[in-house]
């Protein structure tokens, strides 16, 4: 078992575009369907896959590009810590500067190793300035707890 993570930052619009969050329907629409449904399912269908828009589940990421893969650990601990240095790393964008000092990522940081350790998924997300949107995932692969059936997008780690 090892871990992904993903980071995608963009315009709040972008990512509320859910229709291209979402997998396709596993069957396409029946013969004599609406031509405008047709046509929407092949639009999702082509570009939910290489879209770089964070999936609504989670696990999905595991269909996209190997290319939006940010990092890979076998380790939940070295996962959680790049999570980590990312929230600090953006915290000037969605955190007013006089709570940054408060801001404990122990507990969180805590929580995200032993969710991973247990085969879970981790995904976080925060309003940047307006209007964006950060959105932060470690997904478990080899098996992924919540689909088994999707492949790694990477393949197996060096031991």
């Amino acid at each position: 078992m090892h871990h992904h993570g993903y980071l995608w930052a963009g315009p709040k619009q972008r990512f509320d575009q859910e229709a291209l969050r979402r997998p396709p329907y596993p069957e396409p629409p029946p013969p004599g369907s609406r031509p405008e449904l047709v046509q929407r399912y092949r639009e999702v269908a082509a570009e939910f896959p290489t879209s770089e828009l964070p999936p609504l589940e989670t696990a999905f990421w595991l269909v996209k590009p190997r290319s939006l893969v940010r990092g890979s650990w076998g380790e939940p601990k070295e996962a959680a810590l790049w999570l980590g240095e990312r929230v600090e790393e953006f915290a000037p964008r969605f955190l007013p500067e006089v709570r940054r000092d408060a801001v404990q990522l122990g507990p969180l940081l805590n929580s995200v190793v032993e969710t991973l350790s247990s085969g879970g998924d981790v995904a976080l997300g925060f309003y940047l300035e307006r209007p964006s949107y950060l959105a932060l995932a470690l997904v478990t692969c080899s098996p992924n707890r919540a689909r088994p059936e999707l492949g790694c997008p990477v393949g197996e780690l060096p031991t």
